[in-house]
């Protein structure tokens, strides 16, 4: 029987990891299916890292890590397949949003000899501003990551231990698991699973985090920002060369006149603010590519209780 290798990261979720853990074990016991558990506590402030110690200590294929501070949910999916010993892995949140009743149909579904199988939720119950950064997201996994038009992407996965290894294989400081697994599997599909609403709290996925992870995603993983910047410097040049043309052309045949004051300012004004957002932009590149190449982990682990 093959193992399965479930990771869930956990952030701030000391009321529901317990109850979300429990359900997995009795569901997964009742199939008689063969897992191991992995819970990357993300430096959660509150008392996440206590609960999902004493499971670990409870429970002997329940394995807890504690990250050293908080680096994200990403990077805390990475440092979970890391430790992946499973022959198939899963990720699924940590708040019961996604069912534990759900996983045979993953398992399932990857049986059928796909290298990536994504849930695909019959409804979301995420709020209006989520939905929206997730159409955005997703727009960019399909010009950056060449997404399949008839695939949906979610946390709720599936993947080969081929797969998992090749997404470590990739260096990186700032980890998009989707789009690592997009580049790393070959057959991909989708199976439909249902989605619940969180029972307690709310979503740790703010606005401003979402914005983190377009600009991961743009930075880290695609050209487009110097692409726009490069394409608006050739329109901004076309244009100032046609106008230096049509200024030649007047002084030529009316002659000259002297040029208002305003209007250099405005212009230099302009110019000079895109050459700054153009040095902006590369700066951001390369503050990246240098902290990627100064360590070979995008995380460090406190503890490891198993």
């Amino acid at each position: 029987m093959a193992l399965f290798s479930i990771i869930i990261p956990v952030y701030n979720s000391e009321e529901l990891v317990a109850k979300t853990v429990h359900a997995i074990l009795d569901e997964m016991e009742h199939h008689r299916f063969e897992i191991e558990m992995i819970l990357v506590n993300d430096g959660s402030p509150d008392g996440s890292w206590e609960v999902i110690s004493q499971l670990a200590r409870q429970f002997s294929n329940v394995r807890s890590i504690n990250l050293l501070h908080n680096f994200g949910q990403h990077t805390a999916v990475l440092c979970g397949i890391a430790h992946a010993k499973g022959e198939y892995l899963v990720t699924m949140d940590d708040d019961l949003q996604n069912p534990p009743s759900e996983l045979p149909k993953l398992f399932a579904k990857i049986a059928e000899g796909y290298d990536l199988v994504f849930a695909r939720f019959d409804q979301k119950k995420h709020a209006g501003y989520r939905k929206l950064g997730s159409k955005i997201i997703g727009y960019l996994n399909k010009k950056v990551f060449d997404k399949p038009d008839d695939i949906v992407l979610t946390n709720f996965r599936i993947f080969t231990k081929e797969t998992a290894q090749r997404v470590l294989q990739y260096r990186t400081n700032y980890p998009y698991i989707p789009g690592m697994l997009l580049m790393s599997a070959g057959r991909i599909a989708n199976v439909t699973t249902s989605h619940h609403s969180r029972e307690r709290g709310t979503s740790n996925y703010s606005i401003w985090k979402i914005l983190q992870l377009v600009s991961r995603l743009l930075f880290n993983y695609s050209s487009y920002p110097l692409r726009l910047v490069s394409t608006m410097g050739l329109v901004i040049s076309a244009v100032s060369f046609l106008g230096g043309l049509g200024y030649m052309a007047k002084s030529f045949f009316l002659g000259v006149s002297v040029a208002g004051w305003t209007t250099i300012v405005v212009l230099i004004s302009f110019l000079i603010g895109f050459v700054l957002i153009i040095l902006g932009i590369m700066g951001e590149y390369l503050a990246r590519i240098m902290n990627q190449l100064a360590t070979d982990k995008p995380y460090q682990i406190r503890d490891i209780v198993e």
